[in-house]
């Protein structure tokens, strides 16, 4: 069996190589008979060249998080992107003192404007990041950074992030130390509240905050659960990125998981599940990684592929490994990763332009 494996960011800053590779057969990618084409909704400057997860702050302006694994000598950092459409760096990210940099994915804020943020050290494989992500929330005043706490630390691969009722939802995506007897990988979802202060992580079954776990069946692509969302009834929905499968988790009044299936899946329609947004009419939205495509599916389940690019730069709007998409503004954004090579992904190489892709909500007439 062949399992994921992650590269140091030394490696892929000075040789371009990947930061996860995964196999399995390759697949053609197209655009024939889809609903939709993307456009090219931003250009990014060059201090973000990996764009990663997204969030709506409390004014409305567009929050994207850079962790930059393409290029480490540009600092991990946050971009605004205002209604009008103006990028500006908001922010670099508090570096983690033992590796000096910092690896933000999944980001949230809560009702008080406080940002939590995933910052996924280990996806970078160097020897030193190993087990050292960590949560963070950021607090404000007028803008402006005042307090860098540390809500989780020694996390092996925390990804995606959301809120709900003052508890924390993070995703990790391998918890390599909790051993399946078939030798397939196994990944999670941990909860933490808004208010927990240093909670020491131990990524193994002991772990109080470890609400629930899967096994990604594929032995091709051994990556787990990445994108995450609510829907209003309050059922948690994770994405299995290497089975391209949604899971439904459901829970009791005090927050026990009580059922976690499998819920929606397609391969032809969807391959990997990177991270995920819903909108108001319930429909979760998945980047497809590997395929180079973003997925729709509506409440009842049923997936159905909304794009789907070549390998490209992106210069012309084409989802150019797109890994994650957002609501904002009645529109669909999407960013472009673009860095990760492989047999089973469309994506060749990181190049430039560093973009931001966009879709209707609502199919074209």
């Amino acid at each position: 069996m062949k399992k994921y494996y992650l590269l140091s960011l030394v490696t892929a800053s000075l040789i371009g190589a990947t930061c996860i590779q995964c196999t399995s057969p390759k697949q053609k990618s197209g655009e024939n008979s889809l609903p939709q084409k993307s456009e090219l909704f931003a250009t990014l400057p060059d201090c973000c060249p990996t764009p990663d997860g997204m969030a709506v702050a409390p004014n409305g302006d567009l929050i994207l998080a850079c962790p930059n694994f393409a290029d480490i000598t540009q600092p991990a950092c946050l971009m605004r992107i205002t209604k009008d459409g103006k990028i500006t760096k908001w922010l670099d990210v508090p570096v983690l003192e033992e590796t000096g940099w910092a690896s933000p994915m999944g980001i949230a804020f809560n009702e008080e404007g406080d940002l939590f943020i995933c910052d996924n050290q280990g996806w970078s494989g160097a020897e030193k990041a190993k087990n050292k992500g960590r949560v963070l929330c950021l607090k404000f005043d007028n803008g402006q950074l005042k307090e860098t706490i540390t809500v989780a630390s020694g996390m092996e691969h925390p990804n995606g992030l959301r809120i709900r009722n003052g508890k924390l939802y993070v995703t990790q995506s391998s918890l390599s130390q909790i051993k399946d007897p078939s030798g397939l990988l196994v990944s999670g979802v941990y909860c933490f509240d808004m208010n927990d202060r240093d909670v020491v992580v131990t990524n193994t079954s002991e772990d109080k905050n470890l609400i629930t776990t899967v096994i990604t069946k594929n032995p091709e692509v051994q990556y787990g659960l990445d994108g995450i969302v609510f829907n209003e009834a309050g059922d948690l929905f994770v994405g299995n990125f290497g089975d391209g499968a949604v899971h439904r988790i459901k829970m009791d009044a005090e927050g026990k998981v009580v059922s976690n299936d499998v819920w929606a899946q397609d391969t032809t329609q969807l391959r990997t599940t990177d991270g995920m947004c819903i909108d108001d009419k319930g429909n979760i939205w998945v980047a497809d990684f590997s395929a180079n495509a973003v997925a729709r599916i509506d409440k009842d389940g049923k997936i159905q592929r909304i794009a789907q690019s070549p390998d490209c730069d992106g210069s012309d709007g084409g989802l150019d490994q797109p890994g994650e998409p957002i609501v904002w503004n009645g529109q669909v954004i999407v960013s472009c990763f673009d860095l990760v090579t492989g047999p089973d992904k469309v994506n060749t190489k990181h190049d430039k332009p560093f973009t931001l892709a966009k879709l209707s909500l609502e199919e074209k007439e």
